[in-house]
């Protein structure tokens, strides 16, 4: 079992940034977490994969977050971070962690998760 606990988020006007956190526990250390991923879901719309990392710091990311998210793991604090940059009214979602120890060939934003943290909400204004 993993036990994912989300914090960050708020609200901000367009152009600002964020960083959002995810703390894991229940496994000895995140780095034997296989897969961590930030999804997001909109309001009236089914969830969407962001970005991915591999516990070997291999990061994958949706076309769209190419360049303003930025997915990162301090393993020594079993936390999961999401950096986003110059935010949009469009990025205003729920966003949520996710993990699965066993997922190290198929990491992927498009992949099932097992476990998922609670969701923080991000609300950009124009």
């Amino acid at each position: 079992q993993v036990q994912l606990v989300q914090s960050g988020g708020g609200s901000v006007q367009a152009g600002g940034s964020l960083k959002l956190s995810c703390r894991a526990s229940g496994y000895t250390y995140s780095i034997d977490i296989a897969c961590m991923g930030w999804f997001r879901q909109a309001p009236g719309k089914e969830r969407e994969g962001v970005a991915v990392i591999r516990s070997d710091g291999t990061t994958m990311y949706v076309d769209s977050a190419q360049y303003r998210f930025t997915i990162s793991k301090d393993n020594a604090k079993n936390t999961l971070y999401l950096q986003i940059n110059s935010l949009k009214p469009a990025d205003t979602a729920m966003y949520y962690c996710a993990a699965d120890p066993a997922r190290w060939y198929d990491c992927s934003p498009k992949a099932e998760f097992p476990f998922w943290g609670q969701g923080t909400q991000v609300t950009v204004s124009s």
